[in-house]
């Protein structure tokens, strides 16, 4: 796997001084904190409602063993013991002390990580597939582009003060796994009818307070064009982003504005006058990182005794049902490590969690872990002689919860718990939904569902692409619910519709119970789910259950 060490540590350790001496200067009062707060943003630090909050990228959601143990180093020594997930595939630290950043910088940078370009309006942490190099359905691997385009970014001098904040996800396989169609750039890797490798490229997806899926601007870009055409689109962008207003800012709303004909126009046009610029030393930096990125040397052996030990053993046979994922590679599996136990809060991760997976990953996961979108964790290499094994030691600290997929694998943002811009809580809805399922062991025979919900409509848990969706809001002082209906990142992209009325935090979890008792008398098989039967029938049928009294 890439490894940016040891030639990026310089550079970072500099970034961490620099940071330093800022910090020092905030903490005696030279400068004030409205003129810290660039400087503190430029290095992921946010000042949440109890604390400040550190933000570290994960890039592509790629990270090593000893990294891992870094970012366990960083709960246990700076923050209260855990570091949380997030949707973007970084991790956030919601605990540290002000003085101590500097260090925890430090910490990063000498395993090759870092927080920059983790706020701001640049170009942030970019995303793709957790099953990366794994998935069977697999075009060709993503995360060579990813780093060609990690790379490309950083500290890109032209693109540091965007109007507003640009994210760029990149998917490999037949099936999207990275929501390039919530995405300011979406990258969706194929081959024309020539065999030839390249990209279809969407722009103008984003979430927040306005939801818009992106739209197709190139059909097809050879793979040689990538970094001057997404420099191009950036460039167009950059020009003609609102500055006026900081909600109309995103790509989303200038290709809504403008439309997408006059912008891919104007990228074009770009795209031209950039070209000749890129003389081939990216193509040739592709070329190191796809040798780099080549398929670890997997085992060529038997499954051993993994039928035997999922008849003898019901746990294990359920966590193998639903926590594993098609490889491409003959006797392997991809894992799915959830963070969504009973009781827990949705993609916290113990520093003790975080320094077993590392080690399970030397042991049975050939130095690979991946953190997804869903806030879970994946081991994307593992030998299925070896399932069992990494089973019991998955259950020894609560790791090895079967729900991968299911109702009770909620994605949720921090909520009002932590931030400061929460007008809900996010956290005890997510833990009361997931509990409530549970007592009435339903789990299974509801079978696969996407729930998401998000404490603001800033939409950091991502619930307008939710099956079920939850929006919580500020109703004259009372937490107020919205439930959306219908909505998915992957199969078909679709935003989720609003049907009603929002309920009181009290009413949201019965509310959730009439809708899903609504979807199993509907479906036309227990193979059918939710968002299939949603589509097949339409909302009617769920208002109604969902809002009986006006029924």
């Amino acid at each position: 796997m890439f490894d940016a060490r040891p030639q990026h540590n310089e550079y970072l350790r500099h970034r961490a001084q620099q940071f330093r001496s800022q910090v020092e200067r905030r903490l005696d009062g030279s400068l004030t904190e409205d003129e810290f707060r660039p400087l503190r943003l430029m290095n992921g630090v946010y000042l949440q409602l109890h604390a400040y909050m550190l933000r570290v990228a994960i890039p592509y959601g790629t990270i090593s063993p000893d990294q891992m143990r870094t970012l366990a180093l960083l709960a246990s020594k700076w923050d209260k013991g855990y570091g949380h997930w997030t949707t973007r595939q970084n991790i956030q630290y919601n605990w540290p002390k002000l003085v101590d950043i500097p260090d925890m910088l430090d910490a990063l940078a000498d395993v090759g990580l870092h927080a920059i370009q983790t706020s701001g309006n640049t170009i942030r942490n970019v995303t793709t597939d957790a099953f990366a190099g794994a998935a069977a359905d697999e075009v060709t691997d993503p995360r060579p582009y990813a780093e060609l385009l990690r790379a490309w970014s950083t500290d890109h001098a032209e693109f540091q003060f965007l109007p507003r904040k640009f994210k760029i996800a990149i998917s490999g396989g037949e099936k999207d796994r990275a929501v390039i169609a919530a995405h300011d750039i979406g990258l969706r890797l194929r081959r024309n009818e020539q065999g030839q490798l390249g990209f279809q490229v969407w722009i103008g997806g984003g979430l927040g307070r306005t939801p818009l899926l992106g739209k197709v601007v190139r059909e097809f870009l050879p793979e040689a064009d990538l970094l001057p055409y997404v420099e191009a689109i950036i460039s167009a962008y950059n020009l003609a982003g609102r500055r006026d207003n900081k909600y109309k800012a995103r790509i989303k709303i200038t290709v809504a504005e403008r439309g997408l004909e006059v912008m891919r126009d104007e990228i074009e046009a770009e795209f031209l006058s950039r070209r000749d610029v890129f003389t081939g030393i990216d193509q040739d930096l592709l070329q190191e990182l796809k040798a780099v990125y080549a398929a670890p040397a997997f085992r060529n052996q038997e499954d051993g005794d993994l039928e035997a030990q999922r008849a003898a053993n019901v746990g294990f046979r359920s966590w193998t049902d639903t926590n594993l994922s098609a490889h491409k590679a003959p006797g392997y599996a991809s894992v799915m490590v959830t963070f969504k136990a009973p009781g827990q809060t949705p993609g916290d991760a113990s520093a003790e969690q975080m320094n077993l997976l590392a080690d399970l990953a030397e042991r049975y996961g050939h130095h690979d872990l991946r953190i997804s979108h869903d806030q879970n964790v994946v081991l994307p290499h593992v030998h299925k002689s070896d399932l069992f094994a990494l089973y019991q030691e998955l259950k020894a600290v609560g790791l090895a919860t079967a729900n991968a997929g299911l109702i009770s694998d909620i994605v949720a943002c921090p909520g009002m718990d932590y931030c400061a811009l929460a007008t809900a809580r996010s956290i005890p809805i997510a833990q009361d939904i997931a509990d409530h399922f549970r007592a009435r062991e339903l789990e299974e025979d509801i079978g696969k569902i996407d729930i998401r919900i998000s404490g603001c409509i800033n939409a950091c848990g991502h619930h307008h692409l939710g099956h079920i969706g939850i929006l919580g809001l500020d109703r004259a002082g009372v937490e107020n619910y919205q439930i959306t209906l219908g909505g998915d990142g992957y199969d078909i992209p679709a935003i989720g519709q609003r049907p009603g009325a929002g309920f009181p935090a009290e009413e949201v979890v019965p509310a959730i119970d009439r809708i899903i008792d609504a979807y199993l008398d509907l479906r036309e098989s227990a193979e059918e789910r939710f968002i299939d039967a949603y589509r097949r029938v339409g909302a009617a049928p769920f208002k109604a259950a969902l809002y009986p009294a006006d029924a």
